[in-house]
């Protein structure tokens, strides 16, 4: 099959041309496509004809979106919605991945798929458009709303604090924001297990939003802790802190867990819990 997977070096993108390798995969990246030229996007994917489109791209430059909201948009919400125009032209299946950031975070049990999206953010905004704006254009297109994702590679949460636990003595981690860690090779080999299962490139009934996290949820202080843990690291002295206490532009979800039942029902899909998944991640770094 001809794979098209836009952002190739982002954490999902990066996995998934690993895991795709026996197939034709044709990727772009950023320095390779503008994003925010939609006629480019168009033109890339008409002239490659692709079995599937997956797009990992995206703007997730969570603060610096409040000033730049129109390029957020451009990638978040018309650079996919221009991917889905074409697909559906061409009769092409598209994965699309978006974020917890959809809602407001003000819950109190995992969010499914149906329930009120409320987002508090540009990147929100911009994501919950380009979410619409797939599945208005391309219905027969899957989406996969993730969270607090990360990787061996690349500028993550992990890593940040793995070099941050060499660099200070103490660290003060947020503790009232709740969510589920998610590691990059999960998410994308639940994609390819999804595309697997439809080899008809019809998702039919089961085309839609849904929701792959790693199981279970904890906190950002919480996580670091487990990473230090992981890691024998006992000299840093971590302090949880209040989101008060770290003030951002732009306003996190405090609760943005959310619930991966649909996925299991549709697909027989379970996430991996977190701790295992970041426990495998770092054995593999030292």
């Amino acid at each position: 099959m001809k794979f098209l997977i836009f952002g190739k070096n982002g954490q999902v993108g990066s996995a998934l041309g690993r895991l795709l390798h026996k197939h034709d995969v044709i990727a772009f990246d950023k320095d390779e496509l503008d994003l925010a030229e939609q006629s480019a996007i168009e033109e890339v994917i008409k002239q490659h004809e692709p079995d599937w489109v997956i797009n990992a791209s995206a703007y997730t430059a969570v603060d610096p979106a409040e000033e730049n909201e129109a390029l957020a948009d451009a990638i978040n919400h018309l650079a996919p919605a221009a991917m889905a125009k074409v697909c559906a032209q061409l009769g092409c299946p598209m994965v699309h991945y978006s974020t917890d950031y959809v809602f407001n975070g003000e819950a109190k049990q995992p969010y499914k798929e149906d329930d009120l999206t409320c987002p508090q953010s540009a990147y929100g905004r911009t994501k919950l458009a380009g979410e619409q704006a797939v599945m208005q254009h391309q219905p027969n297109s899957i989406i996969l709303r993730t969270a607090w994702v990360y990787a061996a590679q690349g500028a993550n949460f992990v890593n940040t604090m793995l070099r941050l636990g060499q660099e200070r003595d103490q660290l003060n981690v947020v503790d009232d924001q709740f969510g589920s860690p998610t590691l990059a090779q999960d998410l994308a080999q639940a994609t390819v297990q999804i595309i697997e299962q439809t080899p008809s490139r019809q998702f039919g009934e089961k085309a839609g939003i849904y929701h792959a996290t790693g199981s279970g949820h904890t906190t950002w202080y919480q996580f670091a802790k487990k990473v230090f843990e992981l890691t024998g690291n006992d000299r840093i002295e971590l302090n949880p802190i209040p989101s008060s206490a770290y003030p951002t532009p732009a306003k996190r979800p405090a609760f943005s867990v959310l619930s991966n039942e649909k996925l299991k029902t549709a697909f027989d899909l379970e996430m991996p819990e977190w701790q295992t998944a970041l426990a495998q991640t770092l054995q593999q770094k030292t």
